[in-house]
């Protein structure tokens, strides 16, 4: 009999320093108010309101995943100056309600960007 997945430990922590994300030497996102989600062993990854990201610079796709713990989510790729990053970036615009703080906020892939850190 298969075990049973267990759910990860999930903590979303205010951030009080400035994360920046770059694409192609342009600082397409940056903010102070973004949130940090630490989920097992998976690296932190910062969830950025979208006022504080430069939306023009965004493509929304047709990608579309879901993960049990945190609810449906979409995807953006990045252009910058001709150059492209698929689904580099995705939002839970309705997460499920325990991951309500994260709804609407967008995440960058770092592997995706030249940059994604706390400056």
């Amino acid at each position: 009999m298969a075990e049973a997945k267990r759910k990860p430990r999930i903590e979303i922590v205010d951030l009080s320093e400035t994360v920046e994300a770059v694409f192609n030497g342009t600082t397409v996102a940056r903010s102070d108010r973004a949130k940090v989600l630490m989920e097992g062993s998976y690296p932190p990854r910062y969830y950025v309101p979208a006022g504080d990201v430069r939306m023009e610079l965004l493509r929304p796709t047709t990608t579309s995943t879901h993960c049990p713990w945190k609810g449906q989510a979409s995807y953006y790729s990045v252009e910058v100056g001709g150059k492209l990053a698929e689904d580099a970036v995705w939002t839970y615009r309705s997460p499920i309600p325990e991951m309500a703080a994260i709804a609407g906020l967008l995440c960058f892939y770092p592997e995706k960007m030249d940059r994604v850190a706390l400056v």
